[in-house]
């Protein structure tokens, strides 16, 4: 067999085996990311319906009522809306700081809803609200975060960023 043929065809070989490799890398790296979207997915339909519950507390105070534990402190209607709107505003920022823990939202546009975000725990509602030893955030991480970042605002280290 001729030499240039047998080269040709090993080169070929070599390029062959390194694409397929190269494609199964690929796709692990694929199926990789898609499993970390589904799992940030699950979280924010977890907290969505959270969040639904709360709604049916800001639209029918007497609901919150079900729970005692969840209407400490809370003496009329309007601070039940106030507590749980607060606690729905907390959800949606819980669900932009998964998120963006797991690599789903950008830093320009998590640092936008920080941004934002303090200017909504700077309310005294807000702050009654976290301050409310009923007051629940369910993932750990996300109750640390929260507190840091109220306490690094309430001793004005960041209010003018």
């Amino acid at each position: 067999m001729n030499p240039n043929f047998q080269l040709a065809a090993i080169i070929l070989q070599t390029i062959s085996s390194l694409s397929i490799g190269g494609g199964l890398i690929f796709a692990a790296f694929q199926f990789y990311y898609a499993r970390k979207a589904t799992h940030v997915a699950n979280f924010t339909k977890l907290v969505e319906l959270q969040m639904s519950l709360r709604r049916m507390r800001v639209e029918n105070p007497k609901l919150a009522n079900v729970y005692t534990d969840d209407v400490r402190n809370l003496s009329s209607d309007d601070e039940i809306r106030y507590y749980f709107f607060n606690l729905m505003q907390l959800s949606l920022f819980e669900i932009a700081w998964y998120s963006h823990e797991h690599g789903q939202l950008s830093d320009e546009y998590f640092d936008s809803w920080v941004k934002r975000f303090r200017i909504i725990a700077a309310e005294a509602s807000f702050k009654k609200m976290l301050r409310n030893p009923s007051m629940k955030i369910l993932h750990d991480d996300f109750q640390s975060y929260v507190q840091e970042f109220v306490g690094k605002d309430d001793t004005g280290e960041h209010a003018r960023q």
